[in-house]
């Protein structure tokens, strides 16, 4: 079954299969949205199944409380659980100092919420994820629908004072229309090419009216594990300093696709 997966799906499955190994019995764990983190939830679910794990979860997204439920995996609103031990999610673009962007899957706005009921982020990604500075991936900005035209007029005007290379903003389409998160909100995408000061430029947005929350997570991330197509996996713990070389048998992903009817 691995034969048949791309380069970059193969490092996606062994980023989130390590992740899971974060993942201790009955703790309360924050569910990521997007394609990485899908495959993190076909993992803990596996272990859900041969291991008997326990875990009270929170979903991101309603995609991704759908696909979990669908696993068999327990899924809970975040205010009946309230906190978190941990939070395991994708990203769009992360730096050394484990900044990232977020919101490629339009969940950004719940996603933080999620991370920072949490003690623990835990953020996976592929090796392509990494870059020198934040910027090249399109910036996500969730906004209230009111008025949202003048919001990204003033978007606009604000990014001339700050330190970035290309001032872009376009709404984010479905079927031709702005689309709805699931908060019922817009996204606009920051095409800023570099991003000279992260976390100026996301303390700034956020005081922009019509903004509800942007896409740079900042001091939020804890370890992030970086997956690669042959298997080798590297686990950053910003916290301690210690980096961490393994290496996943991607022939376990059969038994995820078989399940899956894949």
């Amino acid at each position: 079954m691995t034969a048949e997966l791309s380069p970059i799906d193969k490092a996606k499955y062994a980023a989130a299969r390590r992740s899971v190994d974060f993942v201790e019995n009955g703790m309360k764990l924050g569910l990521g949205t997007g394609s990485t983190a899908a495959w993190m939830v076909r993992c803990l679910a596996e272990r859900i199944r041969n291991d008997g794990l326990k875990v009270t979860t929170v979903a991101t997204s309603k995609r991704t409380a759908d696909l979990a439920r669908d696993l068999g995996v327990p899924v809970m609103a975040l205010d009946d659980v309230r906190w978190l031990d941990l939070t395991i999610d994708g990203t769009d673009e992360f730096d050394p100092n484990l900044n990232l962007i977020k919101g490629g899957g339009a969940a950004l706005l719940q996603e933080k919420i999620v991370a920072t009921a949490s003690d623990r982020m835990v953020v996976i990604a592929d090796a392509a994820k990494e870059v020198a500075q934040l910027g090249a991936f399109p910036l996500p900005v969730e906004v209230i629908p009111f008025g949202w035209q003048t919001t990204k007029a003033l978007i606009e005007e604000t990014l001339f004072s700050l330190d970035v290379l290309n001032r872009e903003v376009k709404v984010r389409l479905n079927r031709g229309k702005p689309l709805k998160t699931d908060g019922g909100n817009y996204i606009l995408d920051l095409h800023l090419k570099r991003i000279g000061n992260p976390r100026q430029l996301a303390l700034v947005l956020n005081q922009i009216p019509g903004v509800v929350e942007n896409g740079l997570f900042i001091d939020i991330c804890d370890i992030v594990v970086i997956g690669n197509g042959d298997g080798r996996v590297t686990v950053r713990d910003i916290n301690s300093g210690r980096v961490e070389d393994t290496t996943v048998d991607l022939a376990q992903s059969a038994n995820i696709f078989a399940d899956l009817g894949e």
